[in-house]
């Protein structure tokens, strides 16, 4: 008998390491349709729930997924990045399910302190409201944990009680890659398949995959209200203070949040191969260097989600 040789040159390391990022967010996809029985995917249209979809296409293809997607819209979003959200749903043929913060403003739920006040804190509510609409024992997510100290407290599987609320030093022990998903009646889990991913890992699956993603992650000319070291972008829904100086800079955004709390970086990075490069010599993680809400907000990251944030 011949024992078949598989390979006499081993593949590169970085795309070992892909590979094995791959491979274990597609085990964690599949335990979480195998252990839940009505779970969704929060897809925003950004960078890392787009990685996601292309994740559970290649866990559950040629199937359907066993999950709808689901979005939170603050009112206060891109529109570009909401275009690109509902056409790569609409490309897939999946059902996406959209829930705004405008609704519940409209039904009493969330009180805003000024008519200008951001709503991308304000959007646990909603998601919490959702989750209860439809049932949903899991909601996967794409956070990561070298996005902020707090999320790298995060469990793969992590327990929310019935009141979605988070506790850090109430989490369930991984080992050995097993994950409990066992929860009484109103509870439910948050699964994050990228946790063990970094930004570079992301930008680097994106090239492998030749993925598309929203325009905003690549250079272009934009307006932008210059406040300090701070480049702030506004539109028709969220203009510029009348005593803003108004610059036209070329910038990209790592991450594309709500439009009141993500802030651009100049750069003349059109490419992904050239956002890798830039990515490779940042000094911040993308939400330390863009998210405007972890720069002024009140209330730490920790505090929100022990709220229910994502």
């Amino acid at each position: 008998m011949t024992i078949p040789v598989l390979s006499a040159k081993p593949a590169p390391a970085p795309a070992r390491h892909l590979d094995n990022l791959e491979s274990e967010a597609i085990y964690i996809l599949r335990e979480t349709a195998a252990e839940f029985s009505n779970p969704a995917l929060l897809f925003s249209g950004g960078k890392d729930s787009t990685v996601l979809l292309r994740l559970a296409e290649k866990a559950f293809r040629p199937s359907k997924f066993p999950f709808p997607l689901l979005h939170v819209d603050t009112g206060e979003n891109f529109p570009e990045v909401i275009a690109f959200r509902d056409r790569i749903a609409k490309q897939l043929g999946e059902r996406l399910i959209v829930r705004t913060v405008q609704d519940s403003i409209d039904r009493g739920r969330v009180k805003l302190k000024t008519p200008n006040q951001s709503r991308n804190a304000l959007q646990s509510v909603t998601l919490l409201d959702a989750i209860a609409e439809f049932e949903f024992d899991a909601c996967i997510g794409g956070a990561r944990r070298d996005e902020e100290k707090a999320r790298a407290k995060e469990r793969i599987f992590s327990y929310r009680n019935s009141f979605g609320q988070w506790d850090p030093r109430h989490q369930r022990p991984e080992l050995w890659s097993l994950y409990n998903g066992r929860l009484d009646k109103g509870e439910h889990m948050r699964i994050f398949p990228l946790s063990n991913w970094t930004e570079i890992d992301i930008w680097r699956y994106i090239e492998r995959e030749e993925m598309e993603l929203p325009s905003l992650y690549y250079a272009h000319e934009r307006p932008l209200a210059v406040r300090g070291k701070n480049l702030v972008p506004f539109s028709d829904l969220f203009p510029a203070r009348e005593d803003d100086v108004i610059e036209t800079r070329v910038v990209r955004f790592r991450t594309v949040g709500d439009i009141t709390c993500t802030l651009p970086v100049e750069s003349n990075a059109a490419t992904v191969e050239q956002v890798i490069a830039e990515t490779m010599v940042a000094s911040l993680s993308e939400r330390g260097a863009t998210r405007l809400d972890d720069q002024t907000s009140d209330a730490s990251m920790e505090e929100r989600k022990r709220a229910g944030y994502f």
